[in-house]
């Protein structure tokens, strides 16, 4: 079969909902075909492809290499593609209400300061800014549009990348005049930090030492419950906090905090998108130019 024989947007499209609902018949039910339909559409495509894309069973679903490559690409096309729809059916001029969810430090750094611009552009549009360090749902919490930092789940949302910062250990000048600067991540044993109030993906902070990855952190002093409460917590001299680059770069060109041990930095990033339900039906206007307008605004890679 040649490529332009190939509904290759809808073969994209029946895929990322397999992954996202975790199975081949709850992704038949939700595009309206039957499993036998969707399981050929599969097989179809993985011999069109020429590699297996999903490890079946009776009771899971697993994404192989090439599934989970396809898979990111998929997304980033599909969303691409809705991109080029609403573009090309744009004239509808925003208005209504607007509710957005973000975590607390981009929702302070850019959604609460780019908020009077976007209103002074789009003045028939109101708006609800909700932050919060918890992941919310988007239907649940009726937010049209939510900021997401770090890895994303699979899902039938649309995600748009903002950018990626690193993460980095800081502490105050006033921290370090008392307790010192650690050399090396062992002697972070010695030094107290702030930690968080929930469970974290990666226990430990990692370091580079020689061609390996060491995690160590100091014992925990105080808890933060959110990014913007631990930078507190570490300008007041509390402790070393580990954040994203973008949250603290102010800080620290100001001075009021300092990057420790950036030599042993093994340069992780965390991304930040900014994501939206749009696979079923146009995308409202107001909603658009939002995307559009954190797009046009926001360059994060620190």
């Amino acid at each position: 079969m040649s490529r332009f024989e190939a509904n290759r947007a809808a073969e994209m499209e029946v895929f990322v909902r397999i992954v996202a609902l975790g199975g081949l018949t709850p992704a038949a039910r939700d595009v309206g075909l039957t499993p036998s339909a969707i399981s050929k559409l599969m097989s179809r495509l993985e011999r069109r492809l020429g590699a297996r894309l999903l490890n079946r069973s009776t009771r899971r679903l697993q994404l192989t290499p090439e599934g989970r490559a396809f898979y990111d690409r998929a997304v980033a096309i599909l969303a691409d593609l809705d991109e080029a729809e609403r573009a090309a059916a744009a004239g509808a001029r925003p208005a209504g209400h607007l509710t957005v969810n973000s975590n607390i430090p981009f929702g302070m750094r850019y959604v609460l300061q780019l908020t009077p611009k976007f209103l002074a552009r789009y003045p028939e549009v109101t708006i609800d800014v909700v932050l919060s360090d918890t992941v919310v749902d988007l239907m649940e919490a009726r937010a049209d549009v939510a900021i997401r930092v770090g890895p994303l789940e699979p899902s039938s949302l649309i995600a748009r990348k903002l950018g990626s910062s690193r993460m980095v250990v800081v502490a105050s000048p006033d921290y370090l005049a008392r307790r010192g600067a650690p050399k090396t991540p062992a002697e972070l044993l010695d030094h107290v930090g702030v930690g968080w109030t929930f469970p974290r993906l990666i226990s430990g902070w990692p370091f580079l030492v020689g061609s390996t990855v060491q995690s160590v952190s100091p014992p925990p002093i105080a808890r933060a419950s959110d990014g913007e409460a631990a930078r507190l917590l570490a300008l007041g001299g509390v402790g070393l906090a580990r954040l994203a680059r973008f949250h603290v770069d102010p800080d620290i060109a100001e001075g009021r905090l300092t990057p420790v041990l950036e030599d042993l930095n093994p340069g992780d990033r965390e991304d930040i998108h900014v994501i939206y339900q749009g696979a079923r039906g146009p995308l409202p206007a107001r909603v658009r130019a939002f995307i559009d307008f954190l797009a046009e605004h926001v360059r994060i890679d620190a």
